[in-house]
């Protein structure tokens, strides 16, 4: 009898996105001759700058040719992409690693997955609330049930304090999903000596970085000393570069990073990461690591830079025109989200239906990214301009009454 892996049974039916999707295509069937914006999910809606379009065009091209086609790929990833995020991400930062501690994937939502997957099931784990919902459902996956949860209300700014109990691994999101907060140099230092004292690593997703404005704040956990240790670092090219339909990821392993067996003995993360990479992963493409190699040329910085201060500044207008409504609202500063506080204590699936039903906008109901987001909502800056002012426009018209 083929029996199920009952750790799946304890997951929620509906992944929040699916849930949000499925209400969206009912309205939509309900009410064809309306037009519904989504602010919602957080998918680009600028295409791919020209010079990415031009190395994947490149690429194909020697695929065509037998003397540079290219079969089986790295499964770490080609070297030509590792130099350069070393380079740009974390030399001129001031950070050193090693290319063998670079990995190239197709996503960091399967990076998250497969770097927890080596850690023990008996593992405690602590995670920021509210928070981008898969890293819970990763871990339940997992068999993972002792699950602390650091509540982010508005008294403590939505920055996640340090557990009373110990925990052992320790998901940190900074600029934050969904309430666009940022962990200053003090925060992130005092969780690195937390995670040193506690023998606990931290899984650190810095997929939103380039959205950071202020020199201040850091933009790599590296940037902390002592953090190569005990952190893990994720990064994706899905909000940098527009990849959301490309794919391509990496995330940071150093080689200073190490587990302990049940006698005590200390094993290299790192090394285990590449063990389970060559049984489970086959390589991102060729042509989607050229691709990523080319946001690191001059050309491409500048070209990416265009299409981020074009999120920033819906970014800026959604949050200015929410307050001028008299919304109490995080965020939009140093994140393409924006983090709303819903009127008169309305829940926020109410306030989901609401704009939906009056208004025709999709957002994202602060609940499903944690018990604290209750009476929070979601809404991304990753529309167009046109349908950013819209959508704004609509709620206007609503609250305005």
């Amino acid at each position: 009898m083929a029996s199920v892996n009952e750790d799946f049974l304890n997951l929620e039916n509906d992944y929040l996105f699916s849930i949000i999707t499925n209400k969206k295509n009912e309205f939509e069937k309900n009410n064809p001759d309306k037009k519904v914006i989504s602010l919602g999910i957080g998918d680009v809606s600028l295409p791919l700058v020209p010079v990415v379009i031009d190395a994947m065009k490149k690429a194909t091209d020697e695929m065509a040719k037998k003397e540079t086609f290219r079969g089986y790929g790295v499964v770490q990833g080609y070297e030509f992409l590792i130099e350069k995020i070393l380079e740009v991400e974390y030399k001129k930062r001031g950070v050193e690693l090693n290319k063998d501690e670079v990995f190239i994937a197709s996503g960091s939502k399967g990076d998250l997955a497969g770097v927890a997957e080596i850690f023990s099931k008996s593992n405690r784990v602590a995670l920021m609330d509210p928070v981008y919902p898969a890293y819970r459902d990763v871990n339940i996956m997992l068999g993972r049930n002792d699950i602390v949860y650091l509540k982010g209300t508005e008294e403590n700014g939505f920055i996640p304090e340090i557990p009373k109990e110990h925990v052992d691994i320790i998901y940190l999101c900074s600029p934050n999903n969904p309430t666009g907060t940022v962990l200053t140099k003090e925060q992130l230092e005092f969780w690195v000596k937390y995670a040193k004292e506690n023998n606990a690593v931290i899984f650190f997703d810095s997929v939103y970085e380039v959205f950071i404005d202020d020199e201040n704040i850091p933009h790599s956990i590296y940037e902390i000393e002592g953090a190569k240790e005990v952190a893990v670092e994720f990064r994706s090219f899905s909000k940098l570069a527009g990849f959301t339909g490309v794919r391509c990821s990496f995330v940071v392993i150093p080689k200073e990073l190490k587990l302990y067996t049940k006698s005590g003995e200390k094993v290299e993360l790192n090394s285990l990461f590449k063990r389970r990479q060559s049984v489970k992963y086959g390589a991102a493409p060729y042509i989607t690591q050229r691709a990523a190699e080319a946001v690191y040329s001059d050309e491409g910085q500048k070209e990416i830079r265009e299409n981020i201060k074009y999120y920033k500044e819906n970014a800026k207008f959604i949050k200015q025109e929410l307050e001028k409504l008299g919304f109490i609202v995080y965020g939009g500063e140093h994140s393409p989200y924006i983090w709303l506080k819903t009127k008169n204590n309305m829940k926020s699936w109410d306030f989901f239906d609401k704009l939906l039903n009056e208004a025709g906008v999709v957002g994202t109901p602060g609940v499903g990214f944690g018990s604290a987001g209750e009476g929070f909502f979601r809404l991304t800056a990753f529309s167009s301009k046109e349908d950013t002012k819209e959508a704004i426009n609509r709620i206007r018209n609503i609250f305005k009454k």
